[in-house]
């Protein structure tokens, strides 16, 4: 797997640990919900246990790359390969989603699907 497939990759884990905060840890906080366009104590709360789910979805993501990275590292060509590009295609589905469910979310879909993308675009072009 190149090098810049690797980065991208792992660039797109940290920006899934960091969606993971959050979601799962920081949701409560006004200035964090406020992100996810809820301004109201009651809104917080009812969207607060899909928000926690969301979030830990986000960090199983990242660990699926930082476990193909890990089984690259040691040798494991393909099936570290076959792990990064699932997580990373995943990634993509999961912006793509995103941008499909409003247009107001194009940013945000761009952050969560263009490092995966880069990823995978890489490693299958790049020999």
């Amino acid at each position: 797997m190149p090098l810049v497939a690797q980065l991208a990759a792992l660039l797109a884990a940290a920006i899934h640990v960091w969606f993971f905060v959050l979601e799962s840890v920081l949701f409560g906080r006004p200035g964090v919900a406020a992100r996810f366009g809820l301004r109201t104590e009651a809104q917080i709360a009812a969207v607060r246990p899909m928000a926690f789910n969301q979030g830990f979805y986000n960090l199983f993501l990242a660990i699926g790359i930082a476990a193909g990275i890990a089984l690259l590292a040691a040798g494991s060509d393909e099936a570290g390969r076959a792990v990064v590009l699932f997580s990373c295609a995943c990634m993509v589905g999961a912006g793509v989603i995103l941008l499909a469910t409003s247009r107001q979310f194009f940013q945000a879909s761009l952050v969560q699907a263009l490092p995966p993308l880069v990823a995978i675009l890489t490693t299958l072009l790049v020999r």
